[in-house]
């Protein structure tokens, strides 16, 4: 016989202050969960399983590992120049208030030493596709990058006041920068066996 989980539903309202509103988050507490916490997409939301034990902090935290983990398996599905199309235009509605609107967002592979690229004449935005498979926010990121070059062409400080709005930003800039210095360091030869 089954017993009837013991849970309790709430929902997690600091790390959802810090992400994009692209779907709310719901705690799940259970008794019978030990030690394993778990997340899943249901609809709109997602939902984080948590033993009933954590304290709040770590359920904070839990939160956020758990979005990221989300995020990353998501990114890994590889985004059709359609979708980038798409994304582009609810970043640009959700940061920018609708004001950037490309021509054309697509993926290419002719760019090795830049992230994205932005033609402001034209309207068209080139992701490099050495960004798939990184995690969502730090496409989401480029991509609002590229957008507001649709808006100011340079990097000067009203192209970067267009960019505190999106929440992530330094947290990208930082993973970009590490899979950078990665790229730089030497590469040991494989161990030799003996």
């Amino acid at each position: 016989m089954r017993r009837a989980a013991d849970t309790s539903r709430r929902a997690a309202p600091s790390p959802e202050a810090r992400r994009p509103a692209t779907s709310a988050v719901e705690v799940r507490r259970s008794s019978r969960r030990r030690r394993t916490v778990s997340a899943y997409r249901e609809g709109d939301r997602t939902v984080v399983l948590i033993p009933a034990r954590m304290s709040e902090a770590e359920e904070r935290r839990w939160v956020v590992v758990m979005l990221d983990k989300l995020a990353a398996q998501e990114s890994k599905r590889i985004l059709g120049d359609g979708e980038l199309a798409d994304r582009a235009e609810r970043l640009s509605g959700q940061f920018l208030e609708g004001r950037a609107r490309p021509a054309s967002v697509r993926w290419v592979t002719n760019q090795n030493t830049r992230w994205g690229s932005c033609t402001p004449a034209e309207g068209s935005i080139r992701l490099s596709h050495r960004l798939q498979g990184m995690p969502e926010y730090v496409i989401d990121y480029v991509l609002l990058h590229e957008l507001a070059h649709l808006l100011v062409p340079g990097h000067g400080p009203r192209f970067w006041e267009l960019l505190e709005s999106y929440p992530r930003t330094e947290r990208a800039r930082g993973y970009l920068e590490g899979v950078v210095a990665a790229d730089r360091l030497p590469h040991l030869p494989a161990a030799r066996r003996e």
